[in-house]
């Protein structure tokens, strides 16, 4: 896969679902080429957290609207992320592979406490990440003019974002229930 997938995917995604995105928290020990991505939206506060609980610990209540997580998420991070976000607030993560239903099903199970939406989404080849909102629908709510006014992009475009949502049957008997869209 070429490496400007991912982080496009990671960002614009959450980003372009998010109504008016001010201030985003990256958590990551290599937050260079998410931030790069961040940068593209303008009037965008990017906050940077290690990929640690004492870290988002010190991130303050309700003070951030997205949340791009490369730290592995159990039910510890998952409430520090909500307490962290918004009342409209989108994250989006990497989770094990669609393939390992238990370790999704736990994961989802903790997200579900927090989120009126979860979903994963592909990226170029089988990968995927997960997207979890407080209120918008990524497909129904895509903020069209935000993702068509950002340059230099590679990979993302507004027909990507949807189509990203797309699963197969498969995907969707084995999460039925699980997955909330």
């Amino acid at each position: 896969m070429r490496e400007f997938v991912y982080p496009e995917m990671m960002v614009h995604v959450p980003m372009c679902t998010h109504k008016a995105p001010q201030n985003v928290l990256v958590i990551s020990e290599a937050p260079k080429r998410l931030q790069t991505e961040v940068a593209r939206h303008e009037g965008v506060v990017v906050v940077h957290a290690p990929a640690s609980l004492e870290a988002l610990r010190e991130v303050a209540d309700g003070s951030v609207d997205v949340v791009i997580c490369e730290a592995d998420v159990d039910a510890a991070v998952a409430g520090h992320i909500n307490r962290v976000l918004s009342e409209e607030g989108v994250v989006s993560m990497r989770h094990a592979s669609l393939e390992e239903v238990q370790a999704n099903t736990v994961l989802l199970g903790v997200l579900s406490n927090y989120f009126k939406v979860i979903m994963p989404y592909r990226l170029a080849n089988e990968e995927t990440l997960l997207l979890a909102s407080k209120g918008n629908h990524p497909t129904a709510d895509i903020n069209l003019h935000r993702a068509d006014m950002l340059d230099g992009l590679e990979y993302y475009n507004t027909d990507i974002h949807p189509a990203a949502f797309a699963m197969p049957n498969y995907i969707r008997k084995t999460y039925l229930g699980i997955i909330r869209n």
